[in-house]
């Protein structure tokens, strides 16, 4: 269904799908196969004994981007409430985390701005190796 979301909004489908192991199914590989689009994550069955070097390394960047997505997963249930949702209609539960989420990217941008502008001042002082007194009276 998401992947058929990302068709819908931007025309065709994703080159890769960061999910979990739980879905990669052999039903959800085939399904991917068909339409060119690569599922990360560990092949299904028994690991081989011998892995291609360029094959260890392609799963643990995949590996490394899903733990960054899961990461923001856990900052918005820990410190924005996502895991604390008591919405009881889906209307109303899908807009409680769609504004989580633009709190948690407004949040990102502002600091992102604070510190652009409160960096200048820091490197004035570190240019001209003292802030005059008359700054702080």
């Amino acid at each position: 269904e998401a992947i058929e979301t990302f068709r819908w909004r931007t025309g065709h489908y994703p080159r890769v799908v960061h999910a979990d192991a739980i879905f990669r199914t052999r039903a959800n590989l085939e399904y991917c196969k068909q339409r060119g689009i690569r599922l990360s994550g560990p092949r299904l069955g028994r690991p081989k004994i011998k892995q291609l070097k360029a094959q260890k390394r392609l799963e643990r960047m995949d590996s490394r981007i899903r733990n960054a997505i899961e990461g923001r997963f856990g900052v918005g249930k820990r410190r924005y409430g996502l895991g604390r949702i008591m919405a009881r209609l889906q209307v109303t539960s899908e807009t409680v985390i769609h504004l989580q989420f633009l709190v948690m990217n407004l949040e990102r941008k502002l600091r992102l701005l604070f510190t652009h502008f409160w960096r200048s001042p820091f490197r004035l002082s570190k240019f001209f190796f003292s802030v005059p007194a008359c700054v702080f009276q």
